[in-house]
């Protein structure tokens, strides 16, 4: 699952999965372990549903939780506020825009 989502992140494209029994459409930036230990994703929700905000904005997805990835044929151009490559939330980073 990394790899495709790696795949997703140097492309530029969106993924859909499920996470916590709600679809999610989301633009990958940041693939790498959390400071917890967990292979996390970080990434702008752009569309779906979410348990803890219905507000879409960025979100931190464990991998081994996510259900069905898809990588889309749609891509994304412009980086949303808040983005942070050098953020200290994750060590090692796998891939990142």
């Amino acid at each position: 699952m990394n790899e495709m989502i790696i795949e997703a992140i140097k492309n530029k494209q969106l993924l859909a999965f499920i996470y916590n029994d709600k679809n999610r459409i989301v633009e990958p930036y940041t693939l790498g372990v959390s400071t917890k230990g967990n292979d996390t994703l970080s990434a702008y929700q752009i569309d779906g549903g979410s348990n803890s905000s219905k507000d879409l904005s960025w979100r931190q997805f464990i991998v081994p939780d996510i259900e069905q990835l898809k990588i889309l044929d749609k891509s994304f151009e412009i980086i949303r506020d808040g983005y942070n490559p050098n953020s200290d939330k994750f060590d090692p980073v796998y891939a990142t825009v």
